[in-house]
């Protein structure tokens, strides 16, 4: 085993809509009401992990479908931007789904999906740990998808003989349905507690009209 540096560089990964459905199932939030910044402190200083750097990925409905969260997500993510967070969006891309009604009748929707965000938060991992830019990398999600990535990971820090620390956060609560990290990575579950002492404090839902 590769020695543990003494500085650890921590770069942390929020996958947006992965964070807030999460912390909707462990905690009934219903909206994405994180700051990256304090609960990327968090989870670093919890084990003395240097943060160096937080991203941050999300899709964004247009304003022609759902004029509110594309505000929402708008005003959000500019505030993220002038907190030095690396933003990276998309547009979600709409298609039909149906859905079975309690009654047991069914009925068509249109339902928004994001393309290419994993992709992205992905590669852009991959990158930073080749480049030797941290030691340690926290993805706040639970989507399996992303188990790949801690196998890249891990063969870097083969390929270039040093230590490397891949680790997934989410939120957690007894009654939450999912209550797994990423497969292949370290799991750190956030309480309710900390939570919450992590929430933005800025409500970025367009006012109603008077």
């Amino acid at each position: 085993m590769k020695p543990e540096p003494s500085l650890k560089r921590a770069y942390v990964f929020f996958d947006g809509q992965n964070l807030f459905r999460s912390a909707k199932d462990a905690f009934g939030f219903n909206y994405p009401n994180y700051d990256p910044i304090p609960l990327s402190k968090l989870v670093c200083g919890a084990y003395g992990w240097s943060l160096e750097k937080v991203f941050f990925y999300t899709g964004v409905p247009d304003a022609s479908d759902d004029p509110r969260w594309n505000h929402f997500w708008t005003s959000k993510l500019a505030h993220m931007g002038r907190q030095g967070i690396a933003v990276f969006s998309r547009p979600l891309r709409y298609r039909n789904q149906t859905i079975r009604l309690p009654d047991g009748s069914e009925q068509s929707v249109l339902v928004g999906q994001e393309k290419g965000i994993d992709v992205r938060l992905a590669l852009d991992v991959v990158r930073c740990a080749r480049a030797n830019l941290c030691d340690v990398v926290v993805i706040f999600s639970q989507d399996q998808d992303l188990s790949e990535v801690a196998d890249e990971i891990r063969m870097i820090a083969a390929e270039q003989g040093r230590w490397i620390k891949i680790a997934s956060a989410f939120p957690d609560s007894p009654t939450m349905r999912n209550r797994r990290g990423i497969n292949k990575t370290d799991w750190m579950k956030i309480a309710r507690s900390d939570y919450e002492r992590c929430v933005d404090t800025n409500d970025y839902r367009p006012k109603p009209k008077a």
